[in-house]
């Protein structure tokens, strides 16, 4: 997307009108599914200085007499909830229900850069961690100061007991936005990192300023 593709007004004006994200909450497994909640709960995501305290318990799901509580990752209202599946079993995937959340100036400005930065997507499913010397050097400079290019090792993917090297195949740049939770899960397509080459560097500072200049 290059600048003169951008409506600012129209794209500040759609989230004006409606600033919320909405976050589907899917089974993670089959099993029978026992609600927690009701539509229009006010729910809280993790909390804590080490993100130590978790979210509201939304469901659970009961497969072979194991309990798996779904817990919620964002703060918000539950505002659609497939009651009607209360104590039925549901399949993996299946979407349970929705949380209305309220958008911080800092995520809209963050939704709006995944419309122009490059996404590096999760190859498989599984979980990631930067690879040791990337991470070094994010902890040393900043993330924002980390360049790569096609053939450098940016990840470490965890499957099945197994970690394998990822391969940086893209367009060079700076790592300027991260997506994921080290060691968290991460369906295969979801973007790992927003990529953003050197000549847009300027538009991606003209979109932050922006927005934090006009959102109230």
């Amino acid at each position: 997307m290059l600048e003169d593709e951008i409506d600012y007004d129209e794209v500040l004006r759609v989230y004006r009108s409606d600033p919320y994200g909405y976050v589907d909450i899917c089974a993670s497994h089959t099993g029978q599914v026992r609600f927690h909640v009701k539509l229009g709960d006010k729910v809280e995501g993790t909390t804590g200085k080490w993100h130590h305290i978790p979210g509201t318990k939304l469901c659970v799901l009961t497969r072979e007499r194991n309990n798996k509580p779904i817990l919620s990752t964002s703060n918000g209202v539950v505002s659609f909830i497939r009651d009607d599946l209360e104590g039925q079993f549901v399949e993996a995937g299946e979407k349970v229900l929705t949380i209305k959340h309220p958008l911080k100036k800092r995520e809209i400005i963050e939704q709006i850069l995944r419309k122009v930065l490059l996404p590096f997507v999760a190859p498989e499913r599984a979980k990631y961690f930067f690879a040791m010397e990337i991470q070094a050097r994010i902890e040393k400079f900043g993330q924002r100061s980390v360049s790569v290019k096609p053939g450098d090792e940016l990840f470490t993917m965890s499957l099945m007991k197994r970690d394998t090297p990822v391969y940086y195949q893209g367009t060079p740049g700076i790592i300027h936005s991260v997506y994921f939770q080290p060691g968290v899960s991460l369906e295969q397509g979801e973007p790992l990192v927003g990529i953003c080459p050197p000549e847009k560097l300027p538009l991606i500072e003209k979109i932050i300023t922006r927005v934090k200049a006009e959102w109230e």
